[in-house]
């Protein structure tokens, strides 16, 4: 049981790094999913542009909401975001910073996949067969076919054992055609979202530097404070456990001492302790008050006022030194001595 909390403090310590792992893996098993998934075009007008569209962005949206699922902060996030303005403001700027750190890192998969699909070609090749430009491609001098007809003809061309239109346009040629359009398409997307990455990445904090620095301390300050509350509150519900299970002991000792004529024992130091860190809270009704009194308003982030806990939540008035100044101190030691 040690070894497993020693790794889930390592992991929440590199938090960061574990959750750019995870999007790593994520981007290379959705290309290997693409490489593994079985395409097979329907062939047909009226479902060719969906089924290629569909294989093209529903599996990328799936792994972009997986990518905020799997990520930590994303519950952080909406906490943030839904909880009352109480005695602290909410920043936009630092909303805005922390869904953009991981939007970042949930699109590296998704990315990924329409890349490999795009420099695959299967899906616009389907997709766009209906839409071939014949007078170009192929003979065109053929009129005994309908609208209707060259369209179901075309939308055969993925599908090579059953095409049998080699005297309008050759297969070859048109999946020549489309396949270099897709491929064309993949890699402007790849130069796109590769210049975006670099404009995001590195000219964001030049030219907003004192923002960006000012958003990232304060995300960094929510997740810390999050993390420190929720081990308080375990270590109070330890504390508060450990004396409420050896009071309901004391009592059944308490009784059969009374029938048996038996002393009861001495409550143990431990638990003693365990009432210290109680901190005046001992019942539930107060627990689940302070809990709501954290929620709707948090103490202001203002170190120089100390938080006194009131009947509306948290107030604070600043308060003189209770010590003089130190060259005061010094002076007065010196003058003592003399």
């Amino acid at each position: 049981m040690d070894k497993f909390r020693m790794i889930f403090q390592f992991l929440q310590s590199n938090q960061e790094s574990f959750m750019n792992g995870i999007c790593g893996i994520m981007a290379l098993a959705s290309a290997q999913m693409y490489s593994a998934f079985d395409f097979n075009c329907p062939c047909l007008p009226h479902y060719n542009l969906a089924y290629g569209l569909g294989i093209l962005l529903v599996p990328p949206f799936i792994l972009f909401l997986l990518g905020f699922v799997l990520n930590n902060n994303i519950s952080m996030l909406a906490e943030e975001w839904r909880r009352p303005k109480g005695q602290r403001g909410k920043d936009p700027a630092v909303l805005r910073y922390m869904f953009c750190s991981m939007a970042q890192r949930a699109m590296i998969a998704p990315v990924v996949w329409v890349s490999v699909t795009l420099l695959d070609g299967k899906c616009i090749t389907c997709a766009f067969c209906t839409s071939l430009p014949v007078e170009t491609l192929g003979n065109a001098s053929h009129t005994s076919l309908s609208q209707g007809e060259m369209k179901r003809l075309l939308a055969r061309i993925p599908c090579k054992e059953i095409y049998n239109g080699e005297e309008f346009i050759a297969n070859e040629a048109a999946i020549r055609y489309l396949r270099c359009i897709s491929q064309a398409l993949g890699w402007c997307f790849v130069l796109l979202m590769t210049t975006l990455a670099f404009l995001v990445r590195s000219l964001r904090p030049c030219f907003t530097q004192a923002a960006f620095l000012k958003s990232r301390y304060w995300s960094h300050y929510i997740d810390i404070e999050r993390k420190l509350f929720d081990e308080t509150c375990a270590e109070h519900a330890k504390s508060f456990a450990k004396v409420c299970i050896q009071q309901f002991f004391e009592g059944m000792s308490t009784d059969l001492a009374a029938t048996r004529c038996h002393p009861p024992r001495k409550a143990p130091v431990d638990v003693e302790e365990a009432a210290e860190k109680l901190l005046g809270i001992t019942d539930r009704g107060t627990m689940n008050a302070a809990l709501k009194s954290w929620h709707r308003c948090k103490p202001p982030l203002h170190l120089h006022s100390p938080a006194l806990p009131s009947s509306n939540g948290w107030a604070g008035e600043k308060q003189p030194p209770t010590h003089p100044p130190a060259p005061r101190r010094e002076m007065a030691a010196y003058y003592s001595r003399v």
